[in-house]
């Protein structure tokens, strides 16, 4: 190929090159681009990457940085629409996230390098830890989330089997393989695992699934209902009032612990709950929760000193709840 025949290619070529090549603590001077140019064929003066620059900075959006350094003249991409301590906190969410199989992390942790220079990319290879053991054992997780959002988007109802898992360690539908049909409203990632909120039109109630659960997705043809149970529907509420995303009825339960564990009810139920004194190194709150074994263990794992005192039906289920473990032991 004659030199110089991809002139046409020159800017976005010099924007790649850029891109992958440099950053705040790598730079080019204008001989080492020339010579990067010239392995795609494309030649260059130095006047022509003068107006380039100009165009990539006023036109593209793109921060090219000029530095003298010495005698010589640097060039270096500078902001970046994800900088590397943003791509960094991504490509944790991304490990941290069950639901994503592992050969789905490792594939949009590749993509995720692609946002910052070749040099940070290896920086981040160094750090990128994914453990398959942990992560997510149903490859379609990652496609029916697309899917519940493209039905939410379009106004249609879902229809999926359900599954749970068997001691041969096999996803096997309940309801002897009969559908589940019906209206996603939402979709909440709560405890490491992504859930649908939706409307079951049979029952005439909000229910959630486990994503990684549902098999054999389809989006209906059929227009969702439910639309008056979600106009003032608090998702982030719903998530925090359900423990482990285990369902029960929703009680205002009553809470008395040390001042010490406060950081446990806040990191819990946040900052806007209300907490008042019980006593001397005493304080107590009152907060929704769904009555459930999850909630029951989560209180007796934060110690005896942590205790439920109201209301009194509450209060009891806790009691027996406690004498059936003692007795499950004997």
């Amino acid at each position: 190929m004659a030199k110089g025949t991809n002139q046409k290619l020159k800017l976005s070529m010099l924007c790649k090159i850029m891109l992958e090549k440099t950053d705040d603590e790598h730079s080019l001077t204008l001989a080492e681009i020339t010579k990067e140019l010239e392995k795609y064929d494309i030649s260059a003066e130095r006047k022509s990457l003068y107006d380039d620059f100009n165009v990539m900075n006023e036109q593209l959006g793109m921060d090219i940085i000029k530095e003298q350094i010495g005698r010589e003249t640097y060039y270096h991409v500078g902001s970046r629409d994800f900088q590397l301590t943003e791509v960094k906190l991504l490509i944790d969410s991304i490990q941290a996230a069950k639901f994503i199989s592992k050969r789905k992390s490792d594939d949009l942790i590749k993509k995720m390098k692609a946002l910052v220079s070749e040099h940070q990319a290896k920086l981040l290879s160094r750090q990128v830890y994914v453990n398959d053991r942990v992560k997510s054992m149903n490859e379609s997780t990652y496609y029916s989330v697309d899917s519940l959002y493209t039905a939410i988007l379009e106004n249609r109802k879902v229809e999926f089997l359900y599954c749970s898992w068997t001691l041969d360690k096999n996803l096997v539908p309940r309801k002897n393989g009969a559908k589940y049909i019906v209206s996603p409203w939402a979709l909440i990632w709560a405890d490491e695992n992504y859930y649908l909120v939706a409307y079951d039109d049979e029952a005439g109630i909000v229910k959630h699934y486990r994503v990684d659960k549902m098999m054999q997705l389809n989006i209906t043809n059929t227009k969702r209902q439910g639309e008056e149970h979600f106009k003032n529907f608090d998702m982030g509420s719903y998530a925090l009032k359900n423990f482990s995303m285990f369902g029960g009825e929703i009680r205002k339960v009553h809470i008395q612990f040390p001042n010490e564990k406060v950081g446990i009810f806040i990191d819990r139920f946040g900052k806007d709950i209300t907490i008042r004194s019980a006593g001397e190194g005493i304080s107590k709150i009152a907060v929704d929760v769904a009555i459930s074994s999850q909630f029951f263990g989560w209180i007796f794992g934060l110690g005896n000193d942590v205790i439920v005192t109201g209301p009194e039906d509450v209060v009891q289920k806790m009691k027996q709840k406690l004498a059936d473990t003692i007795e499950s032991y004997r």
